[in-house]
């Protein structure tokens, strides 16, 4: 009796599967590299990781779709569209079209192309790659009112369709969605989540699959699957080829196959395969076959095609075609992104790893990539299968995957698919992929979880950019420099100070957790039902990350978060921009600040947002900003209009990540570089990011039916910008002789700015201004700055630079102070 290839996981870590009979044939069971989730179900039959016979795996599909078809009936089902997941279900999503029969398929990808708009975007939260694109060559193809069939290997919670359902169904509704998955694993309380979103939609929701069942995780899975990973990782039991032939052995040789791949025919459906493609391909398969049947060696028994990540339908009908024309055994899987645990045992699902660098110039950067169960086969040949973006010099370097075959077969060939590039995206010049690096995470940028925020930043710790304050203002207000060329040195707060921002937080956590509530309810009422949330660093970093966290909280949602750089004159970083909507929609992206003064970024957004809009021909992003408060009245999605005080704008970095203030400098960013900041790690002791943050959220139970009244009643009401803090600035800059609106600084957080960072003149405070005043108060009195008590201030404070600065006029006779 053969072992079960789950048996190895079951055995060490209590993992069950419970359910059809059939499950243990169609499932075995791995370890993952992976923060989320241990485990891994492995298919047997997807053609992913198992290499499988190619009529197996496809006839799953096929059988699936044929069974949609019943379950639709002839109309609809001439009507349906299907979208497949990437990566794993690229192939299967195809092959269930082909047993619908006259469906086109579409697939999402993590390949952004230049010139090719979004229709969408969506997150697989368990992923250890989240984003994925919805980029179809005819928008029309998610537009229509016919069934949308969605497809995925696995239905283990149900999220992944969850989110993409929300996300489409607010963009194109419809009446009727299937899913369609090999395995339903799903506990039940999971299924109820389904049952439940089908009626707030108002839509049916059918599920079509193989096999059910449920995975049992005992209690301290994830920890001690890590641990596990970690032992077999640290002694070689993960390692390269984990199942690798000993003694020597002879390198493969490699042979090019010209498929003579028909023109003009797309290579998958990353934008989109229609029933008219699939007639073109099943015509022009036997020729293409034989051309591989012709190049292999004539002693070749065992052959593997092997496809590439997303390009999973087209090797997997050349090898069921080289299957049914020839006496070859032919085996089919397909590389990987996903980072899996090999162990060489018999009842472990995946016995052998060859690792390999990327090799398509990937948007996210480079990386490693795999390919399961091919080292220690027996395989006599292996034809590698990958689109021509992939075809690179990575491909064929010495630790490519070419040499990576040839060490396990004698005979490697390659067969090239031209990629397809819609029309739209023909004439536009590819960028290269290192403009477009990941975003930058915690721990080695910022001390920020690495899921809270991504910073779109290159990190310049290692450069040396602070000036002294003094210097800094005699050069901005000369002309001689512009404010985001240097650094303030990092305010070090007194004990005392300290004291005042605790004291301050404990009495606001629960005000600002009403605001956060506030703003996060109407940003996904009005704004998008899955935003992607994009702060202007640094301020609104931690503002973005609480909005996130009560969008879990109160929702489930497992939002993306990003934080780009903002300079005033200068603009929004476009390459950031860029990057954004390489990954998703424009249309979703919500961006973040912490409060509003006179408006000036505000202004900035709006320009900046249209330029790009004009030199890029990129369109969707909306650039009103959601603030936490809104005193001067300048957008329409805040939290509050009061001007209180916010405890993150009483510190610099040790409440923002320990991350600097962004920096745009001619010598350091270039043309395809992202803004820059610098990480504070020295200070780490003085940290309070995560604990600010801990002390708001924690107040979300007892804020959020309050919270989500108030929303509602503003979303009922008139929020139309009054811009009476604009008009309030420019009084002030001519009634104090300062004629200048950029050196009055309105409100709690632009005035504690402007006495960490800048050089004061006054302090302007409502009359009978109370605590919120209070840190204010103690950094005038350390820097010599008087508070002048003003009627009817629009804001509780005001801070005023001063207006014509020297070095050494620090005080409000232009003189200098002690510290």
């Amino acid at each position: 009796m053969n072992t079960w290839s789950g048996t190895w996981v079951a055995e060490r870590l209590g993992v069950e599967l419970a359910g059809d009979e059939r499950l243990r044939g169609l499932l075995g069971l791995a370890l993952r590299r992976n923060p989320k989730r241990a485990h891994l179900l492995v298919s047997n039959v997807l053609g992913k990781h198992v290499p499988q016979a190619p009529s197996v795996v496809y006839g799953h599909g096929v059988a699936l779709g044929r069974r949609v078809r019943e379950l639709l009936g002839e109309e609809a089902a001439g009507r349906a569209v299907v979208l497949g997941y990437a990566e794993t279900a690229t192939g299967l999503g195809h092959s269930v079209a082909d047993g619908l029969g006259a469906a086109p398929c579409l697939h999402s990808t993590r390949r952004p192309v230049a010139g090719v708009a979004t229709a969408g975007g969506f997150e697989e939260s368990h992923s250890h790659a989240t984003s994925h694109l919805l980029l179809p060559e005819d928008p029309a193809l998610l537009a229509g009112d016919g069934p949308l069939v969605l497809v995925d290997d696995e239905f283990s919670t149900g999220n992944t369709v969850l989110n993409t359902v929300r996300a489409l169904h607010a963009r194109y509704p419809r009446e009727r969605y299937v899913v369609v998955a090999l395995v339903d694993m799903r506990s039940a309380a999971d299924a109820g989540r389904l049952e439940e979103f089908a009626r707030e939609i108002g839509a049916r929701i059918d599920l079509v699959t193989t096999a059910s069942g449920t995975v049992r995780l005992p209690d301290g899975v994830l920890e001690r699957g890590q641990a596990l990973v970690a032992q077999y990782e640290g002694a070689g039991g993960g390692g390269r080829t984990a199942a690798a032939p000993t003694g020597p052995q002879p390198r493969g040789d490699l042979t090019r196959v010209d498929l003579n791949w028909p023109a003009g025919l797309p290579d998958g459906g990353r934008h989109g395969f229609t029933p008219a493609h699939r007639a073109r391909l099943d015509t022009a398969l036997p020729a293409m076959a034989a051309r591989i049947a012709t190049a292999l060696p004539e002693d070749a028994h065992r052959v593997l095609v092997l496809g590439f990540e997303e390009l999973m339908y087209a090797p997997l009908r050349l090898a069921a075609e080289l299957e049914r024309t020839t006496g070859v055994e032919v085996r089919y899987s397909t590389t990987t992104r996903s980072p899996v645990l090999a162990v060489d045992d018999p009842g472990y699902a995946i016995r052998s790893r060859l690792v390999f660098p990327a090799h398509d110039d990937p948007a996210d950067g480079p990386g490693e990539r795999y390919a399961y169960n091919v080292a220690g086969a027996g395989f006599d040949a292996v034809v590698a299968v990958v689109d021509s973006v992939a075809d690179t010099p990575a491909l064929h370097a010495p630790d490519g995957l070419l040499a990576r075959l040839a060490e396990h077969t004698p005979h490697v060939l390659l067969a090239v698919v031209p990629s397809y590039v819609p029309a739209a995206a023909q004439d536009v010049p590819e960028r290269p992929a290192t403009m477009l690096p990941e975003p930058l995470r915690g721990p080695a940028f910022s001390s920020y979880a690495p899921e809270e925020v991504g910073w779109l930043l290159q990190d310049l710790s290692d450069v040396t950019l602070e000036a002294p304050t003094e210097e800094r203002e005699e050069a901005i207000q000369s002309g001689g420099a512009h404010y985001a060329e240097s650094l303030p040195v990092e305010y070090q707060p007194s004990e005392q100070y300290q004291q005042l921002f605790h004291n301050a937080l404990d009495a606001s956590a629960a005000r600002l957790a009403h605001a956060v509530g506030v703003v996060t309810e109407i940003v996904l009422t009005e704004r998008s039902p899955r935003p992607v949330l994009v702060s202007l660093a640094r301020a609104g970093t931690p503002i973005g990350i609480l909005m996130r966290r009560w969008a879990q909280h109160r929702h489930g949602l497992d939002l993306p978060h990003y934080a780009v750089s903002i300079v005033r004159g200068r603009g929004i970083d476009a390459n950031a921009l860029r990057r954004l909507a390489a990954h998703h929609d424009p249309r979703d992206v919500v961006f973040v600040d912490g409060w509003t003064g006179k408006g000036a970024i505000t202004r900035e957004l709006a320009q900046a947002v249209e330029e790009f809009e004009k030199t890029e021909g990129i369109t969707g992003f909306d650039p009103e900003i959601a603030v936490l408060a809104d005193p001067g009245s300048c957008v329409r999605t805040y939290g509050t209009r009061e001007d209180y005080l916010i405890p993150s704008a009483c510190l610099n970095s040790t409440v923002s990540g320990l991350i600097s203030r962004t920096v745009l400098r001619a010598d350091l960013v270039g043309p395809d570089d992202y803004h820059g900041a610098k990480y504070y790690r020295e200070l780490a002791d003085a940290d309070l990011s995560v604990a600010f943050l801990d002390a708001v959220s924690a107040r979300f139970e007892e804020v959020t039916e309050a919270a989500c009244a108030e929303a509602k009643d503003l979303l009922a009401a008139d929020r139309t910008p009054t811009w009476e803090g604009w008009a309030a600035v420019e009084r002030i800059s001519e009634e104090y002789g300062i004629h200048d609106v950029n050196l009055v600084k309105p409100g709690v957080g632009e005035t504690t700015r402007v006495l960490l960072r800048r050089v004061p003149w006054k302090v302007l405070a409502r009359a009978g201004a109370g605590s919120d005043l209070d840190h204010v108060r103690l950094l005038a009195e350390q820097r010599g700055v008087p508070v002048e008590e003003v009627p009817d201030l629009p804001y509780t404070c005001v801070g005023l630079i001063h207006p014509r600065f020297t070095r050494g006029a620090t005080g409000a006779d232009g003189t200098a102070v002690s510290r």
